[in-house]
C-alpha cells in the first residue's frame, strides 16, 4: 500500500483527523486534504500520482516557429540538401537575423519530437579523428573522379576539384571517360578562373598520374611542374586522405538522386552546374562555421605557387626496341602512338627522347634513326616518302 491509500484509510476507515494523520506521517495538511478530496470525488485511480507540468511556458518555441522550422527541413529534404539542426539555423538567421533564431539544440529537440530524427548507435568520438586542412585559399586543391549513371543506366563520370581551405567548388564537370587531357583541360580552366593554386591532392589515378604504370608523366602532371605546383598523391587504397573531395561526392549524388535524371552528358552537366552555384553561394557549410565556400574562399589572401618551374624539354627518355614491323610505341596524353622506322631496323634497340610532341629515335651507338612531331590525331606516325 502506497503512502496516498495509507493516508486516505487513517482519515475515512480510522476516523483520524488530517492534522494528526498529517503529524503522523510527516505530509502537509493541505496534501492529506487534497487526497481525501479525490478519494471521495474519483475513488482508486484519483490516488494515482500525477504529473508536475505548468499548463502554460513563456519560454516555449512559438508554433508558428516550429512549423517553419518543419517546413523547412521537408524543403531541404525535398531538393536532396543537407538539412540538420544547424543548417536550419543558418537558413532561419539568414531569412529572420541572429537575435530571432531558436537554438541548435532547440531545433534538434523540435525535430525528435516531429519524427525527423532517428536514433543512431554511437559512433567513433569526433576527438579520435585526425583532421588536417588548408590555411589558405589555393594552398590545395583536391580533385577525382567519381561515377554516375544516366536515365538509360549508361554510366558516365564526374571530376570533382575541391579548394581544401575553403571547400569551394572550383570545378564539376562530367563526361563519358575522362583522359589525361581531359583533366588537364578541366584545370586549366579552372585556373583561369581562380588562379593557379599552390598545390593539388588526387588519387593514383591512371589519368593523375603515369609514375606507378610507365614511369612518365600525364598532361595534368607536365603542366604543374611547368607552373611551379606541387602536386601530391594518396597512398594506394586510401580514400580518406581525399576525404573533401569524397564527401562532397557524396553530397552532389544525394542532390542528384533528388533531381529528374538526367537522360544526357549534357543534361547531367546543367545539373551540375546548378548544384555547383548553390553549393558555393547559398549552402551554409558546417566546417566553415555556417558560412558558405564562396566566403570563405574570399576571406583570405590566396596561395600562390612557390616551386621553381621545370623545363619539361626531353623529360622523357625510354629504350626500347624495334619489333619485326619496323614500329615503337610510345604514350602520349594516356594515347598510345606507333611510330614507324623501317623492317630494315627490326630487332635494333634505341633511344627514345620525347619533349612534349618532337620525338628523336637514336640507336645504341647515336645514330639518329627517325625525328618527328607527333600528331596526336592519329594513331600510326608513318615515316615520309623520299
Amino acid at each position: 500500500m502506497g503512502m496516498a491509500q495509507l493516508v486516505v484509510t487513517a482519515v475515512l476507515v480510522e476516523g483520524r483527523s488530517k492534522a494528526e494523520v498529517a503529524r503522523t506521517y510527516g505530509v502537509s495538511r493541505r496534501w492529506v486534504i487534497t487526497l481525501v478530496q479525490r478519494f471521495l470525488a474519483e475513488g482508486e485511480p484519483g490516488l494515482a500520482p500525477r504529473s508536475r507540468r505548468p499548463w502554460s511556458n513563456p519560454a516555449r518555441t512559438a508554433q508558428a516557429v516550429e512549423d517553419e522550422i518543419v517546413e523547412l527541413r521537408k524543403d531541404l529534404d525535398r531538393h536532396g540538401h543537407e538539412s540538420g539542426a544547424a543548417t536550419i539555423a543558418a537558413h532561419l538567421q539568414q531569412r529572420h537575423g541572429p537575435d530571432a533564431v531558436p537554438a541548435v539544440s532547440t531545433i534538434w529537440r523540435i525535430l525528435s519530437a516531429r519524427g525527423f530524427v532517428s536514433p543512431q548507435p554511437h559512433k567513433r568520438p569526433k576527438s579520435s579523428y585526425q583532421r588536417f586542412a588548408a590555411d589558405a585559399p589555393n594552398e590545395r586543391w583536391q580533385l577525382d573522379i567519381t561515377h554516375y549513371r544516366l536515365a538509360d543506366d549508361t554510366e558516365v563520370e564526374i571530376l570533382n576539384m575541391i579548394d581544401d581551405h575553403s571547400r569551394l567548388c572550383v570545378a564539376s564537370t562530367t563526361r563519358r571517360i575522362f583522359t589525361a587531357g581531359d583533366v588537364d583541360t578541366v584545370f586549366t580552366a579552372a585556373t583561369s578562373t581562380y588562379g593557379d593554386p599552390a598545390g593539388l591532392l588526387s588519387d593514383n589515378g591512371a589519368v593523375f598520374t603515369g609514375a606507378p604504370r610507365h614511369g612518365g608523366r600525364v598532361a595534368l602532371e607536365v603542366t604543374c611542374h611547368t607552373r611551379g605546383i606541387r602536386f601530391d598523391h594518396s597512398r594506394p587504397y586510401h580514400p580518406q586522405t581525399c576525404g573533401k573531395v569524397e564527401r562532397f561526392h557524396q553530397t552532389l549524388k544525394k542532390w542528384l538522386d533528388r533531381q529528374p535524371t538526367a537522360v544526357t552528358v549534357r543534361q547531367l552537366q546543367a545539373l551540375l552546374d546548378q548544384f555547383r552555384s548553390y553549393y558555393n553561394t547559398v549552402r551554409p557549410h558546417r566546417a566553415l562555421g555556417r558560412r558558405t565556400p564562396q566566403q570563405a574562399y574570399q576571406a583570405r589572401p590566396k596561395a600562390v605557387p612557390t616551386g621553381p618551374p621545370i623545363d619539361t624539354g626531353h623529360y622523357r627518355v625510354r629504350h626500347d626496341r624495334i619489333d619485326s614491323s619496323g614500329v615503337i610505341t610510345l604514350r602520349h596524353n594516356s594515347r598510345l602512338h606507333h611510330i614507324g622506322l623501317g623492317r630494315r631496323h627490326a630487332g635494333t634497340r634505341v633511344l627514345v627522347l620525347a619533349r612534349d610532341l618532337h620525338i628523336r629515335v637514336l640507336d645504341t651507338d647515336g645514330e639518329l634513326l627517325r625525328e618527328l612531331q607527333l600528331d596526336p590525331t592519329r594513331d600510326y606516325q608513318p615515316q615520309a616518302r623520299p
